[in-house]
């Protein structure tokens, strides 16, 4: 719906409700208004929550290189870890 529908609209509401001219005029343009600041923190709160999932996403890398080095560093215990948590998982599901 586009703006100027919105506040014909919202004019011919307000007149048949029984508001003068001027005021259907001034609910229109303070309906406009706020469907503007509306738009605008729709993309505020878009670009925030893309900001923050590319560092989610970065976060995520990290870790997974942190990971992946720990891993190398002690392989015994890293295949050790994974067969206890293999075990555990068996274990539960089989219930």
């Amino acid at each position: 719906m586009s703006t100027d529908d919105l506040r014909s609209g919202t004019k011919k509401t307000a007149t048949s409700a029984g508001a003068n001219p001027s005021e259907a005029e001034s609910m229109a343009d303070h309906v406009a208004s706020i469907r503007d600041e509306i738009d605008g923190l729709k993309h505020t709160v878009t670009d925030i929550a893309n900001r923050q999932m590319g560092r989610a996403q970065d976060m995520a890398r990290e870790k997974a290189y942190e990971a992946e080095d720990a891993i190398r560093k002690n392989p015994l215990q890293a295949v050790a870890i994974a067969a206890g948590l293999g075990f555990l998982f068996g274990v539960f599901t089989r219930r």
